[in-house]
């Protein structure tokens, strides 16, 4: 682990730590005094993640003031990377629109009909028998 991980990951144990005990300790006076120990737990709470996010931040500050080309060298990276996937993205839509079935259509309104039923054309005595085929 180094330094950088280590610390804030330190601060926000020791901070869960203290607000466990501080409950614990808060669950006796919550018959006393309910209402101001559960705000009182949560603004401890809060106060202590605070505190570990600034000191997060300002290790964070030192390290990239120690490290400029290495911070750029990781945004430029991520930038890369961005890019590539949006060219493979848009590479994958283009492949998928070249399999696409080119066609023409029009388009149909519906009309109210008038009750009645279309004629349907009849079929003569002689299309209902199969044909013979002579070999």
């Amino acid at each position: 682990m180094t330094k950088l991980t280590s610390i804030p990951e330190r601060a926000l144990d020791l901070a869960s730590l203290v607000g466990d005990n501080l409950r614990s300790a808060g669950d006796s006076l919550r018959h006393s005094v309910p209402a101001m120990t559960h705000s009182a737990g949560q603004w401890l709470d809060a106060g202590a993640k605070l505190g570990a996010l600034k000191g997060g931040a300002r290790v964070a500050g030192g390290f990239v003031r120690r490290n400029p080309v290495l911070i750029a060298a990781a945004v430029a990276g991520a930038g890369l990377l961005w890019y590539a996937a949006k060219r493979r993205a848009r590479r994958v839509e283009e492949e998928q629109d070249e399999h696409a079935i080119e066609g023409s259509s029009r388009r149909v309104e519906a009309r109210r009909g008038s009750g009645r039923r279309a004629p349907t054309p009849r079929r003569n005595a002689s299309s209902r028998q199969p044909s013979r085929v002579e070999h």
